[in-house]
């Protein structure tokens, strides 16, 4: 590169998540998400600034669930919506359940959200891992057992995304449906990774 160059950076997000219950492994959900990039950007720059009060508060700080991002007919096939990742007002289709994960508030280990590096690589993953427990007076109207036939029931969830503490949608991902139950402990590992690269520019 010569002195006359410039670097022009970029900052990619990408992510994925795993649903899996973690006493029998079984992994139920793993899927990419779509990613909000004014709230996402907003929230980086805010942290960077260590901005917080009235401004706003961009760490992670919650997942949310609900079970309005697919359509599923009388045949049994399912239509997934599209994510809602453009516009100030973008939320879950049909919110039914907000769990919080940061680690101010969160219980340590089960809820939790932790940033991840490994020297000389250019990305860095923020990891959030939220627990659904068994049977809790959090959610004590779940069925008994995983054999809903009701789709819309309030622990069929077929979507969920991260938010921040100012209350922005940071992700939005849309799957098959799956149910929670009180014979059953879910925990979603929401995998964030942020690569760094540059290019050289005259």
């Amino acid at each position: 590169m010569s002195l006359s160059n410039l670097e022009k950076s970029f900052v990619e997000i990408e992510g994925h998540i795993t649903i899996w219950d973690p006493d029998t492994g079984e992994v139920m959900v793993k899927r990419r998400n779509a990613v909000h990039y004014e709230n996402m950007s907003m929230s980086i720059a805010g942290l960077l600034a260590n901005q917080s009060g009235v401004i706003g508060n961009y760490q992670i700080r919650g997942m949310r669930f609900g079970n309005g991002g697919t359509v599923i007919d009388g045949l049994g096939n399912v239509t997934y919506k599209s994510p809602n990742t453009t516009g100030s007002a973008s939320a879950l289709y049909n919110e039914t359940l907000s769990q919080i994960v940061d680690e101010v508030d969160a219980d340590a280990g089960t809820n939790t959200v932790v940033a991840v590096h490994t020297n000389g690589n250019t990305y860095s993953d923020v990891i959030t891992t939220c627990t659904l427990d068994y049977l809790s007076d959090d959610y004590a109207d779940q069925d008994l057992t995983d054999t809903a036939t009701n789709m819309d029931g309030d622990y069929v969830f077929d979507e969920l995304s991260i938010y921040n503490a100012n209350d922005d949608l940071l992700t939005h991902v849309i799957f098959h449906p799956v149910q929670k139950s009180a014979n059953r402990k879910i925990q979603v590992i929401y995998t964030l990774r942020i690569r760094t690269s540059y290019s050289d520019i005259i």
